[in-house]
């Protein structure tokens, strides 16, 4: 039967030696945790840039869906009104529906638009109320 010391193990290292070894762990650990980091941030990334690269992708099939439509309109339309006029009267609903999403989006893009107008709103608020509860 082995018989087990109670006593805790004797270390005859000085308190130098221990701060130094302290030291260089915790230097091991945060150049690890670092390694890490960027590795997740590297495969983020990754994932990332595939993501954007399949967005691209679907949007240039979308666009070249949307010609063949469009096309298919426009003969469909030649039937009734001839193919120069079906081609005018599909673009010129194309050319008006075009300039209402630029002029939308021209409006949204103001310096207006940018402006936090709820937040200042509460920030005048909250001035007002510091400067009545100063008086």
């Amino acid at each position: 039967m082995a018989s087990f010391d109670q006593r805790p193990p004797q270390d005859n290292r000085s308190l130098t030696d221990l701060i130094a070894d302290l030291v260089h762990d915790l230097s091991d650990l945060v150049r690890s945790e670092g390694r890490l980091v960027r590795a997740e941030i590297t495969e983020a990334g990754r994932r990332v840039a595939h993501g954007a690269e399949m967005v691209v992708a679907g949007g240039i099939i979308l666009l070249l869906a949307a010609i063949v439509l469009l096309q298919a309109l426009v003969v469909a339309l030649a039937h009734w009104v001839g193919p120069g006029w079906a081609s005018v009267i599909v673009g010129v609903v194309l050319f008006v529906i075009g300039g209402l999403l630029i002029t939308r989006g021209r409006k949204d893009l103001s310096t207006k638009a940018l402006m936090p107008e709820r937040s200042l709103e509460q920030t005048s608020r909250d001035t007002r109320l510091v400067k009545e509860q100063l008086k």
